[in-house]
């Protein structure tokens, strides 16, 4: 596996194995790796035959008080993490490569950027679609992998992807999942002892959520109510959100449907964990 820095060897690289006939998959992380991260690592190697993961934390997607500085980083293990998994190129660009002195270009997605966790996180999506496309140009990928955790961010870049006919193929691979249903997220690292159990009650009330769909109930405000009454009865857990949404307009429904998404938000403490399903109609599912 290489390590690289430069923006113009990744994308002589990636030209170099386009010029061989070899297809490139991009897996964009923001580092401190965990198994999550590596089954989109997998997925691109089963997709494509040149594989590049980039490592960078991207200023622009952070608000003014939010956690930038306390970012979980750790180089070394991620590197061993990549290794092991036979990824081609560790690409680590340097934020001042990324955002030239006096840069004033960035790319916004209206009427998705501003919902679900756009509303109390302004502005991120808009860096998050700015370093993707920036990622996307220097990596020319054929495939671009991303976790179905993060769902307003894939469809965003979805989106973003069509509209700008960059010719990227996007892959969302379902979320992965602790064994006792917690989502995988670098942000799991900030919890205490206390928040971590208390953080089960994300992926319980999505799974009593499912239940309830299960069983014949279709209105999404009791489905919803239903989630934050259970979320509320946890001390440590404090809502940002519940929507229930259809899946490419993100607006909310009164009915869910066989691809309906049922997002939630939630703080401990500091921290903010995001989580959701999908709706599938006849299946039940438990996170």
């Amino acid at each position: 596996m290489r390590i690289i820095t430069a923006l113009s060897d990744m994308t002589e690289i990636s030209a170099r194995w386009k010029k061989d006939g070899r297809t490139v998959g991009l897996v964009p992380t923001m580092g401190y790796l965990h198994e999550g991260h590596l089954s989109l690592v997998r997925a691109a190697k089963r997709a494509t035959q040149a594989v590049v993961v980039s490592l960078f934390v991207n200023p622009t997607q952070f608000g003014p008080n939010e956690d930038f500085a306390r970012y979980p980083r750790d180089l070394a293990r991620d590197a061993a993490l990549l290794e092991r998994e036979d990824v081609d190129v560790l690409f680590q660009p340097e934020a001042k490569d990324m955002y030239l002195d006096g840069a004033a270009t960035f790319v916004e997605v209206h009427g998705l950027q501003d919902k679900l966790c756009g509303k109390s996180r302004p502005g991120h999506f808009r860096g998050v679609c700015t370093v993707v496309l920036k990622l996307f140009e220097i990596v020319r990928p054929t495939v671009a992998v991303f976790g179905q955790k993060d769902a307003q961010q894939a469809i965003i870049v979805r989106r973003m992807t069509r509209d700008l006919n960059l010719g990227v193929a996007i892959d969302v691979q379902a979320i992965v999942r602790e064994p006792d249903g917690l989502a995988m997220s670098s942000r799991n690292a900030y919890l205490n002892p206390a928040e971590r159990r208390a953080a089960l009650v994300l992926s319980r009330s999505l799974a009593e959520a499912e239940r309830s769909i299960a069983a014949g109930e279709r209105r999404a405000g009791i489905i919803a109510a239903g989630i934050k009454d259970l979320v509320g009865r946890e001390p440590l857990a404090r809502i940002d959100y519940v929507e229930i949404v259809e899946p490419v307009n993100l607006d909310t429904v009164s009915e869910v449907t066989s691809g309906t998404l049922i997002a939630l938000a939630v703080y401990f403490s500091k921290t903010r964990l995001i989580d959701n399903t999908i709706v599938r109609l006849g299946v039940e599912k438990t996170p």
